[in-house]
């Protein structure tokens, strides 16, 4: 798979393009939110150098470097925050950097001595992100928690899956759409508002917190009367038989979603659906819209639906797995997923008319950069032979951003 239009004339003279270049991000590594956020400045033209311990913590599963796609696009320095050489050298970073992201439990980065007072003090400038669950304050601030707990506090955990029981929709509500894009705008926000006032300040943001942002519109609707706090009993929730997935004859689905009533009936025409009495929308018919529903969509095959369907105004897409999508000739042509170093993940994203957003380069090893970040970002070969004694700091092969190449 070739690289996309997003990624073409990215790079001049070997720097990004994107709309963040020039802007300087500390990452202290974590999981979840903090990395994909990192990741989304990387990919539109940040540079950002992520901190990682020299042994990185048991976090119950083992990701190939290569296949850590959140982890993509930066360089990676070893540092012990632990000891004071380390503290000391992520100061003199700070002092350069416009904005940090760290996504500890509250607390732990103060009792570092590395909270934003003690990182403002030496650059009043600097946007100190947070990233947690349940936030920086509140009866739960310090509890242990995972995406699916969050969205649950939210509201939104109750609203997803069949009538019987919430089901978790992965991770993409809490942990990215509730955590890691509101961290990134919210960082963007402070970035701009520093032009006007030229100060930095923190930006807190709690999963729980973008987790119910992300539900404004239902929030809405449920005062209004048009929501019900229930599953499956409403409009975009499986409870119509209009927008919903069906089984094909080869054991596949495809998804419908013809909410306007021109779409609707634009459905049934092609459907060959001719019964009067499959116009009635009403709650009362919903069981027998979905059984029809149910037995055309069983004659064909998800391909052969797809040849009838696709493109036409009745709002209907194959339901593809995450090895199809990629191939899908949509995709495709928009060059939605990239490929490097063998790796197929998705493109950077939005696009813009002018700036070129990319992927700067592939996960890096833990430490694989050291040495060059720290000369790249002033520190002289003495500060950093002092480090190597303190710390015994990797030597690793340095990746040069955006080849994909060792």
């Amino acid at each position: 798979m070739s690289r996309n239009l997003v990624e073409r004339d990215a790079m001049e003279n070997g720097k990004p393009t994107g709309p963040l270049a020039g802007l300087r991000v500390i990452e202290i590594a974590g999981i979840g939110p903090g990395p994909f956020c990192a990741m989304m400045l990387s990919d539109m033209g940040a540079e950002v150098i992520r901190i990682d311990r020299a042994s990185a913590p048991d976090q119950g599963i083992d990701i190939p470097v290569p296949s850590n796609v959140t982890n993509r696009g930066r360089r990676s320095v070893v540092l012990d925050l632990k000891s004071p050489e380390g503290v000391a050298a992520l100061k003199r970073l700070a002092v350069r950097a416009d904005a940090l992201i760290e996504g500890f439990r509250p607390g732990v980065m103060e009792r570092l001595g590395l909270g934003p007072d003690d990182l403002l003090a030496v650059n009043p400038r600097l946007v100190y992100g947070r990233i947690t669950g349940w936030g920086q304050e509140g009866p739960l601030a310090k509890a242990a928690g995972h995406d699916l707990n969050y969205i649950a506090l939210s509201g939104m955990l109750h609203a997803i899956g069949p009538a019987d029981r919430p089901l978790p929709p992965l991770n993409l509500i809490g942990d990215y759409g509730g955590g890691a894009m509101y961290l990134a705008f919210g960082i963007v926000c402070a970035l701009l508002e520093r032009d006007r006032s030229g100060r930095g300040q923190v930006v807190d943001a709690a999963m729980v917190d973008g987790a119910a942002s992300l539900g404004a519109a239902l929030y809405g609707l449920l005062d209004a009367g048009l929501w019900r706090d229930r599953r499956a009993g409403n409009l975009l929730d499986g409870g119509v038989p209009w927008y919903d997935s069906y089984e094909t004859s080869d054991g596949r689905h495809v998804a419908i979603g013809p909410l306007e009533p021109r779409f609707y009936e634009r459905l049934l025409e092609l459907l060959g659906l001719t019964d009067a009495a499959l116009r009635d929308r009403s709650e009362a018919n919903w069981p027998c819209l979905r059984k029809a529903f149910a037995e055309v969509f069983r004659t064909r095959t998800r391909d052969e639906w797809c040849a009838l369907l696709e493109g036409t105004d009745v709002c209907f897409a194959p339901v593809l797995s995450m090895a199809e999508a990629p191939h899908h000739p949509h995709m495709a042509a928009r060059g939605s997923f990239v490929e490097m170093d063998g790796v197929v993940q998705p493109a950077p994203a939005p696009r813009f008319s002018r700036s070129r957003p990319a992927v700067q380069g592939p996960p890096p090893e833990p430490g694989e950069h050291t040495r060059s970040v720290l000369e790249d970002w002033g520190f002289s070969a003495e500060d950093i032979s002092r480090l190597d004694r303190v710390s015994a700091l990797p030597d690793r092969p340095v990746r040069t951003p955006g080849t994909g190449h060792r």
